[in-house]
């Protein structure tokens, strides 16, 4: 296992002089951010970037994420063309000692919180969720005032975009998925470049937008849709685990022995019943006692199925005062990774 650390490039407040100081840590996984979704990522920009990162002794396989512009997940008469430039960014990222792109397919939104600054009883704040106050927002009639939301679209362009996904099921995100990786698995194969899809988060339609990539069932039938070992997964816990009903010791045994699992974003969330019943959770601290999901059953049933491959802390809080980027302050995400190197180091140990 290699361990690596989120880095938001040179105006992140969390510099690589502090990521290279945390026991254990490799390398940081990072972007080019400022260039618009859909255009390539020039050579030169990637391999400044790169620089940057092995001047201060740490390396830059993955990259997350290079996102997938709307028209590709639409199907659109524009995506061929948006498809090309980005085999054109795989190519160059190859170029530079990229191995592994972490991507999402999720339609207008990304990852959704209703709290960005959930303050839990010891202290901290943290990313949290509420279904009840997500219910409660529709897109299609009002402004949107989501934490965390791009608001780089107006009223009027969010909702034009609803309206095309109207004529876009399950069924056909999952088709224009297919069509995608299709077109980007033989460039993937020459270059030796994994793709590595983050689930949903959370793991169900919202908005009344399709979902594709929440569970064991859609995940078999995208490994076996698009049947190369180049087509794999971000093992995202907290995504995937916010639904009760994934089972991750096995999921994480699955697709490791399959050799599917090119990325790991190990993270820790904690369900919390609401007198309504509504569904809410908050993201907690990495080990398996502060939160829902066995994070010890996870990393061994990697370990034992073969994972060599890499791992980020993922959603920090913010602990002993610090108020950075939320979910990416330096504190708590260090806490992290020394404990996931501890436990991968013991169970690595005790199993020779």
């Amino acid at each position: 296992m290699k361990m690596t650390f989120r880095w938001y490039g040179p105006k992140d407040p969390v510099t690589l002089d502090m990521i290279r100081q945390i026991p254990g840590m490799t390398g940081v996984v990072t972007a080019l951010y400022t260039i618009p979704v859909g255009q390539v990522w020039d050579l030169d920009s990637i391999l400044a970037l790169k620089k940057q990162v092995t001047d201060a002794g740490l390396e830059m396989e993955v990259i997350e994420s290079v996102p997938v512009h709307e028209e590709i997940k639409l199907g659109s008469d524009k995506r061929d063309a948006l498809i090309d430039n980005y085999i054109q960014t795989i190519r160059n990222l190859a170029k530079a000692g990229v191995k592994v792109i972490c991507y999402n397919f999720m339609p207008v939104f990304d990852w959704v919180r209703s709290d960005l600054h959930y303050n839990t009883k010891d202290g901290s704040n943290c990313l949290a969720y509420s279904q009840e106050q997500i219910d409660a927002i529709d897109p299609k009639k009002q402004s949107l005032s989501l934490p965390g939301w791009d608001e780089s679209y107006t009223k009027e362009e969010l909702q034009n975009l609803l309206k095309r996904y109207e004529a876009v099921d399950e069924e056909k995100l999952f088709d224009n998925m297919v069509y995608f990786l299709k077109r980007l698995m033989p460039v993937c194969e020459e270059c030796d470049v994994k793709m590595a899809v983050h689930p949903d988060d959370p793991p169900w339609s919202l908005f009344g937008l399709p979902r594709i990539v929440r569970d064991e069932a859609h995940l078999d039938r995208l490994f076996s849709a698009v049947d190369s070992k180049y087509n794999g997964l971000t093992l995202c816990t907290g995504s995937l685990g916010a639904d009760r009903n994934n089972d991750l010791v096995k999921m994480a045994a699955k697709y490791a022995k399959m050799g599917r699992v090119h990325f790991l974003h190990a993270r820790n969330i904690k369900f919390t019943n609401t007198e309504e019943g509504h569904m809410f959770f908050h993201e907690s601290p990495h080990p398996t006692e502060c939160g829902s999901l066995d994070m010890y059953g996870i990393l061994k049933a990697l370990h034992d199925n073969g994972f060599e491959g890499y791992t980020r802390p993922d959603h920090g809080r913010n602990i002993w005062g610090e108020e950075r980027r939320p979910g990416y302050g330096l504190y708590d995400r260090a806490l992290g990774a020394t404990y996931l190197y501890g436990v991968w180091e013991a169970i690595d140990k005790s199993s020779k």
